[in-house]
């Protein structure tokens, strides 16, 4: 019987990640790899620090939240990379590294002398990321990544709203966590491939690509029939009735995606005549007569509270949800009961309470060691591991290398 004493071991344990990046995208890829396993060596300019530090208010014990969200599972090592003891220290925390990670503009990497091509020479093994706005190549490719900017150049704002009103912003930074998953992905499939190949190679993220990628169906239906889609706020394109609706005291999503839960529907509500209706009998039908659909459905939901229509509904299995504040998301008991939020103890915040992780691994969980690091918390532990002494160390503060 395994000793339940010992931590399982994580998948991505003896992999060693240089965190080059900074803000949202790139941190929430190395998180992700942290919380895995990994050891993340965040690289942050002294006195500074990632400039998600510096977003807020609220702040917690000092730290900007917004930076805590995205740096669990990290060290923290100050690194002057404009100096040229900065960039040989650089050049030896690699010498142990399976991956670096950088979130520049491209051609950044290159002016300090790590690009690619450069890293690649010295360490063939070492699996490379950057993650950009518009990717490194094209007539966009100098342009600054940041995400408002990417919804709308994705063309997801373009689709999300009601359709008499302004495009909207999602209201997470969608075009950054994707990117930073898709990092994720990609430097996780680079390490497998390594295994065969035994080199490591580049991999790229754009922004762009990525958020582009999340368009399936709409992008179909426009290389489909050449029109393309437009904001239609919460209503569905191709399927009725499966939107928010007003109850007698709140908001609620319905999400009726087949034949068959439309009559489990119809018979809930005992409304027969609705079933029998060959306007609304099949998924196309109901389509074509939305509108006229829709004005019984939304007269019939107001009629009841939004706890009425989920008893109801869900005895019979008809798919429906209240819509949650972020408040009530973070203390819900689906989530809590299951550990999906955790707390960790800071060194000036107390404790952090945060999400915890999405991904259920039966063998080799994940799991959250450590709260996001302090700005350098860990320079000394990271220097010393690298074979610098006590003095070189010191030298190196005295002259702002570190």
């Amino acid at each position: 019987m395994p000793d339940q004493s010992v931590p399982a071991p994580r998948p991505l344990d003896g992999v060693r990640v240089v965190d080059l990046s900074r803000v949202v995208s790139g941190p929430f890829c190395t998180q992700q790899l942290g919380d895995m396993g990994a050891d993340v060596i965040k690289i942050e300019e002294p006195g500074r620090g990632d400039e998600s530090r510096a977003f807020g208010p609220p702040f917690l014990g000092g730290e900007s939240p917004y930076y805590l969200s995205v740096n669990r599972s990290k060290r923290s090592c100050t690194l002057n990379l404009k100096s040229d003891a900065g960039k040989a220290i650089l050049w030896r925390l690699l010498e142990g590294a399976d991956v670096l990670i950088e979130n520049f503009r491209p051609g950044a990497m290159a002016r300090l002398g790590f690009d690619y091509e450069a890293v690649a020479a010295r360490h063939p093994r070492l699996v490379y990321c950057s993650i950009s706005g518009f990717g490194d190549s094209g007539p966009d490719a100098v342009r600054p990544g940041y995400d408002l900017i990417l919804q709308g150049e994705s063309g997801l704002m373009d689709l999300t709203g009601e359709a008499d009103r302004p495009p909207t912003r999602i209201g997470i930074p969608i075009g950054d966590l994707t990117a930073g998953m898709m990092a994720a992905q990609g430097i996780t499939l680079a390490l497998f491939a390594r295994y065969t190949t035994d080199r490591g190679q580049h991999v790229k993220i754009a922004m762009l690509d990525a958020v582009a990628s999340l368009l399936t169906y709409n992008a179909g239906n426009y290389f489909a029939s050449g029109e393309s889609p437009s904001r239609r706020g919460n209503d569905h394109p191709s399927v009725a009735p499966y939107q928010t609706l007003r109850a007698k005291d709140g908001w609620l999503n319905l999400a009726i995606a087949n034949d068959s839960l439309w009559r489990r529907y119809c018979d809930a509500i005992e409304r027969p005549d609705l079933r029998d209706d060959p306007r609304f009998a099949a998924a196309p039908d109901r389509v074509k007569h939305r509108e006229i659909l829709m004005s019984v459905i939304v007269q019939l939901t107001a009629t009841r509270t939004v706890q009425e229509w989920l008893d109801l509904l869900g005895a019979a299995g008809v798919p429906c949800g209240r819509i949650r504040t972020v408040a009530e998301v973070c203390t819900n008991p689906q989530l809590v009961d299951r550990g999906k939020v955790v707390d960790r103890p800071h060194p000036t915040a107390d404790t952090v309470r945060m999400i915890g992780l999405p991904i259920e691994l039966s063998d080799t969980p994940g799991r959250i060691e450590n709260a996001p690091p302090l700005l350098g918390q860990h320079t000394d532990e990271v220097l010393t591991a690298a074979g610098y002494s006590d003095d070189e160390i010191r030298g190196f503060r005295d002259d702002a290398v570190v």
